[in-house]
């Protein structure tokens, strides 16, 4: 859990993409709930990407456009994952 005096590693960017930190005491406020639920849709939408993933790269058929596509939504939804296991890793200590 969150020591009172510990910052917590928000699932979102703040401007020019550099980490949000939350500073709360307990972690049934407001905010931190909302960084929970987050972190649970994040996580979501990446188990339904890599399956959108897997299925792409199956078909022979797929175009460079596609495919690069993918690769940037793989990379933002690997961002993700990454600052949540950070944040929830920090948490544990």
């Amino acid at each position: 859990m969150t020591e009172s005096n510990e910052l917590r590693l928000l699932p979102w960017a703040g401007p020019d993409d550099k980490p949000c930190y939350l500073s709360a005491d307990t972690p049934a406020g407001y905010l931190s709930r909302l960084a929970d639920n987050t972190e649970k849709i994040q996580l979501g939408l990446a188990s339904e990407l890599l399956a959108h993933a897997l299925e792409v790269l199956a078909d022979e058929e797929s175009d460079p456009e596609e495919l690069r596509l993918l690769a940037t939504d793989l990379t933002g939804d690997l961002r993700n994952a990454v600052r949540v296991a950070t944040s929830r890793g920090d948490r544990l200590g």
